[in-house]
C-alpha cells in the first residue's frame, strides 16, 4: 500500500522489483539537514508469483540492515457471491547490524544469538472494492519479537491497520494507511501509531508513488511497532516507492514463434 502490504498477489511466473526510499524528517532543519534531503533510507525487494494466488518475496532494508522474507496467499476473491477479498500474509525479519548498535529510538540492542535478531509478523488482509474508484482494506496484525528492547516489554504486539485508495483518474490515485497499536512495545521509549499518505501514478509496467509518513522504517517491525515521530510536530518523512513488473512466463514467446 505505502508501508504495508495489500491483498494483491503477483501473477504466476511474474516478478516484481521494488525500490522504497525515505528521506530524513522535515523538522530536521534546513542548515544541518536541508529538511531531510541530506539523508536517506532504502529498501530493495523482489517478489515472485508461484501461482496466481501464492506469492513469495525477499527484501533488504538499510535501516538496521534488515533482511525480510515473506509469503502471501489469496484465500478468497471478491465476486458477486463473495463480498470481500482475503489474503493471508506472514514474514520473518532479521537484523544484521553489529551488536550494541542503537535503534532509531536510541535503545542499544545486545544480540547474543541470531534468534535474538528475529521478528515474525502475521496479517489477515481483508479488502473490498466498493466502486471503480474506491477500495478499503483492514489489516489485523500480530508481531512477535524474539528479543525486546527492555526486560519488561512484552514479546507480542497486536495492531489494527486500515487503508484505502481513491482513484482520481485512470492512472492517478490517492492512498492512505493507519496502524493503531494495542499495548506497549517499550516501557522506556515513546512510540507512536503510523500514518501515511501517498499519491500513486501508474505508467505501464511501472507504478510510482510519492508519500509522506511519520514512519522511517519500511517493514512491519519498524513502522507498526517502532515509529518514533509524529505528524503534529513535523516528524514527517517523505519519499517514494517504485515497482516494476517482469514476466518470466515462456509460453507467450513460444506461441509467438
Amino acid at each position: 500500500m505505502i508501508n504495508g502490504q495489500t491483498i494483491e498477489t503477483v501473477g504466476k511466473n511474474q516478478l516484481n522489483f521494488w525500490i522504497s526510499h525515505r528521506f530524513g524528517a522535515l523538522n530536521s532543519g534546513f542548515i544541518n539537514n536541508f529538511f531531510g534531503l541530506d539523508e536517506a533510507r532504502i529498501r530493495l525487494g523482489l517478489e515472485y508469483g508461484i501461482t496466481d494466488q501464492f506469492t513469495i518475496g525477499i527484501g533488504r532494508s538499510s535501516q538496521e540492515k534488515v533482511y525480510d522474507f515473506y509469503g502471501k496467499y489469496k484465500v478468497l476473491r471478491q465476486s458477486n457471491k463473495m463480498p470481500v477479498t482475503l489474503t493471508l500474509y506472514g514474514s520473518n525479519a532479521i537484523s544484521t547490524v553489529v551488536s550494541r548498535t542503537p535503534l532509531e529510538s536510541g535503545t542499544v540492542m545486545r544480540y547474543y544469538t541470531n534468534l535474538d535478531r528475529m521478528t515474525y509478523t502475521g496479517q489477515a488482509l481483508l479488502a473490498r472494492k466498493f466502486s471503480e474508484r474506491f477500495s478499503l482494506q483492514l489489516m489485523p496484525t500480530f508481531l512477535h519479537f524474539n528479543k525486546t528492547e527492555t526486560a519488561d516489554t512484552p514479546n507480542d504486539l497486536f495492531a489494527m491497520g486500515v487503508g484505502g485508495r481513491m482513484k482520481l483518474t485512470k492512472r492517478l490515485s490517492i492512498t492512505g494507511e493507519y496502524y493503531h497499536r494495542t499495548g506497549t512495545i517499550s516501557s522506556t521509549t515513546d512510540y507512536h501509531n503510523s500514518l501515511a499518505l501517498g499519491f500513486d501514478v501508474e505508467t505501464g509496467g511501472h507504478v510510482f508513488q510519492l508519500h509522506f509518513t511519520n514512519s522511517r522504517g519500511m517493514i512491519e517491525r519498524q513502522f507498526v511497532a517502532q515509529t518514533t515521530k509524529q505528524w503534529r510536530d513535523g516528524g514527517i518523512f517523505y519519499g517514494f516507492n517504485i515497482s516494476r513488473s517482469f514476466s518470466l512466463d515462456k509460453k507467450p514467446k513460444e506461441l509467438a514463434k
